[in-house]
């Protein structure tokens, strides 16, 4: 079994850290995924007979790692979604992207449409059919001009289909070691982690913030003397 890193547990949450390239829940793959992983840790851990429940209130895309928080309790898992639904729910990630970048920080605004078939995103105008508003703001941490590569920390607004890895793309920047939308890194791991989670408590409404860094190897190397 999967190791888990748990960085904070109760009895409504378990916050943990996904592992890259394991699916945050179930898919046609089969592989191992995050939710059947902590179903396991609980049911041994407590020793629970039967099915354990856990709720599955986010996702992050199965080559992204970074912090997730699961519900324990139908209460919790309600209370957390309703969260995302009115944006208490924050996440923050951290990128590399190709090349540098005009403005020390700014906003990307785009409509992205998903097709279901490729599993894809593209941008899309205003007003086209099905297509949803994405909105994130970044901020360059570090330039490095000898491998034309930065670093960006990212406040998402909004959490569509694939949308850090379209937006960047889109502007110029695509996130190296991305195999869908990259254009630099490819056969490496995507550079996009999910570095801090911030919510409400489900029961207590005490505001909580989770941080977890990726390690400072490969491609990662180049935050080392980044101050988070």
């Amino acid at each position: 079994m999967e190791k888990l890193n748990i960085i904070y547990e109760d009895n409504h949450i378990i916050v943990v850290e996904k592992p890259v390239n394991i699916p945050s829940q179930g898919d046609k793959t089969g592989d191992i995924d995050m939710l059947t992983l902590i179903k396991q840790y609980i049911k041994q851990k407590y020793n629970k007979p039967g099915e354990v429940y856990l709720g599955l209130v986010h996702r992050l895309d199965r080559p992204v790692g970074g912090v997730m928080v699961f519900a324990k309790t139908s209460k919790a898992a309600a209370r957390l979604s309703e969260q995302v639904r009115v944006k208490e729910f924050k996440k923050k990630y951290l990128v590399i992207v190709d090349g540098k970048m005009e403005n020390k920080e700014g906003t990307l605004e785009d409509y992205l449409l998903k097709n279901e078939k490729l599993n894809m995103s593209k941008v899309v105008k205003e007003g086209t059919k099905n297509s949803k508003l994405a909105k994130l703001d970044y901020e360059v941490l570090k330039y490095d001009e000898v491998i034309n590569l930065s670093v960006l920390k990212i406040n998402l607004h909004t959490g569509r289909h694939h949308q850090i890895r379209v937006q960047m793309a889109n502007s110029g920047h695509s996130i190296y070691g991305d195999q869908k939308y990259g254009t630099r890194g490819r056969g490496k791991q995507i550079c996009l982690w999910a570095y801090e989670l911030s919510i409400l408590h489900p029961i207590t409404k005490e505001t909580m913030t989770f941080k977890i860094l990726p390690e400072v190897t490969g491609s990662w190397k180049i935050i080392d003397d980044i101050k988070m």
